[in-house]
């Protein structure tokens, strides 16, 4: 059974007014799982990802009030998760991390007999950029809409990144075919 966004509001309405701890549970319960899975496919490190949602859920019951609705309790908790760990990330490297290498290729497709070790190789790689996005659209199945409230971005940069984390994922695919892992 799909909770629906309303259920959240109602819950997060609690837990605002009320400081009410089962509100809080049934919200910490019925988004936590997502929110670890985010992180770490993101963090590609277990330690890392706990310690996010972690500090999420701290920033979220602190600023529970000034959630409007404008999204879903999901996007808007999501956006959250990524604000912590775009900070982590530049914490430990301060370049930049909005700039990414421009594909060769324009053709976005990938290739149809993927080896799923080169994916992972190909993904543990990906820039951060690019990455994230690929994982909340084509993994997590947010919309560029989702996207563009969670990263604070138009519709249209959620989905030129996705266009160019495949097209860059479609490049190091193919420099990785016919080769083996023996």
């Amino acid at each position: 059974m799909t909770e629906t966004t309303e259920d959240d509001r109602s819950l997060a309405e609690r837990v605002v007014r009320d400081k009410n701890s089962d509100a809080f549970g049934q919200l910490y319960i019925r988004h936590t799982p997502m929110l670890y899975a985010v992180a770490l496919r993101l963090t590609r490190n277990r330690a890392d990802a706990e310690d996010a949602v972690h500090d999420t859920w701290v920033r979220a019951v602190s600023g529970l009030s000034k959630f409007r609705a404008d999204s879903t309790l999901r996007t808007w908790i999501t956006g959250i998760l990524l604000n912590r760990l775009r900070e982590t990330a530049r914490a430990r490297r301060p370049e930049s991390i909005d700039e990414f290498p421009e594909p060769a290729t324009t053709d976005v497709r990938l290739p149809i007999d993927i080896d799923p070790i080169d994916l992972q190789a190909a993904l543990a790689e990906m820039p951060d950029g690019y990455h994230e996005v690929v994982m909340l659209h084509d993994v997590e199945g947010f919309t560029h809409e989702d996207i563009s409230h969670m990263l604070g971005v138009d519709p249209g940069t959620s989905k030129s990144q996705l266009a160019r984390g495949r097209r860059w994922l479609r490049a190091r695919l193919e420099g990785t075919r016919g080769q083996s892992h023996g």
